[in-house]
């Protein structure tokens, strides 16, 4: 007995390679590779925790930006943000102290959230109910933000109270198994902006929002509630970067944060994040933080290019990256 088979076979599925998605991590390994050969130093634990840990910062603000740009949005005010969250944290626990001893570190951290999340909420809705291009809006936004923490530090520096900083010390240079809090804190980000981007509602209209924001309005989606949420998320993502970074410095200073918005959408657009919206890659940006902090430690260990020409270096990157989004989308 035969069983005839036409009309019955199901079109089999062959899963593709996707090279554009893969080419964050497989340039993250040459640059590895290249650091090791230029100096043996480069690949030692020391240096790799080093490496990491500095990049930390970076990523955690990139992640929140990633849901910005994958809206179609863009924060140009982040570096600026990060210095005067970082102030107004070290005001209130130099306040608290006298009263509440260590405690103050935690409310303090509390305060650093609160005031991002107001900030982030401030420029989405200047952006959305004002209809105003998020470029302005946030170039406006960094130089309020760099004007206030000149402001609060007179010009000099805002130092955290003597009584603080071994209590605080550990955030920062503190480890757990050996892994260094503030990469601990850095996972913790990533695990769940990957989720809420990909695995929940939220996130999905985060992406259809930046793919067409006129069919997402169509579809029944708040485009303005959405938009402003992404920026509330970029605001508690540099809240949550200012933790980490007060106790490293101890202070916070009008320079505080200076050209990390360049930095940060740098490691978004090499993660494979498209800069006019419709998609977002988690995983990808945190390998553009990497890759930026580790060109910045090889160059330092290589002495063949001057520590100071850095940010061309990664601005000479952001255009290479753009340039070759345009290529591959227009294939």
């Amino acid at each position: 007995m035969t069983i005839s088979a036409v009309g019955t076979t199901a079109p089999v599925r062959r899963s593709r390679i996707r090279w554009a998605d893969l080419a964050p991590f497989i340039a993250l390994a040459l640059i590895i590779l290249v650091g090791t050969l230029i100096n043996t130093n480069f690949a030692s634990q020391a240096n790799l925790l080093n490496v990491i840990t500095r990049s930390a910062f970076v990523a955690i603000i990139a992640i929140g930006a990633t849901f910005v740009i994958a809206s179609g949005g863009l924060d140009l005010s982040v570096g600026s943000m990060m210095a005067f969250v970082t102030g107004i944290m070290i005001m209130a626990m130099n306040g608290l102290a006298p009263a509440y001893g260590a405690w103050a570190i935690v409310m303090g951290a509390g305060v650093a959230l609160v005031v991002g999340a107001l900030c982030g909420l401030f420029n989405g809705l200047i952006i959305t109910i004002g209809r105003i291009e998020p470029f302005i809006v946030t170039l406006g936004t960094m130089g309020i933000f760099r004007a206030f923490i000149t402001f609060m530090t007179d010009g000099g520096s805002l130092p955290l109270d003597r009584s603080l900083r071994e209590a605080y010390r550990p955030v920062y240079f503190g480890s757990f198994l050996g892994v260094p809090y503030p990469v601990l804190i850095t996972f913790v980000v990533i695990l769940l902006g990957a989720f809420v981007l990909y695995k929940t509602k939220y996130g999905r209209r985060v992406v259809s929002v930046g793919s067409n924001a006129e069919v997402a309005r169509f579809s029944g989606v708040d485009v303005g509630t959405v938009r402003t949420l992404t920026y509330v998320i970029q605001g508690l993502c540099v809240a949550v970067a200012a933790i980490c970074y007060v106790p490293r410095l101890g202070a916070a200073t009008p320079t505080t944060g200076q050209l990390w918005e360049l930095q940060v959408i740098t490691a978004v657009v090499i993660g494979g994040t498209l800069l006019r919206g419709g998609k977002g890659r988690i995983w990808g940006t945190v390998a553009g933080a990497l890759i930026l902090e580790i060109i910045a430690n090889v160059m330092v260990l290589s002495d063949m290019v001057s520590e100071y020409l850095v940010a061309a270096v990664q601005g000479a990157i952001i255009i290479i990256a753009m340039l070759a989004h345009r290529l591959t989308s227009s294939r």
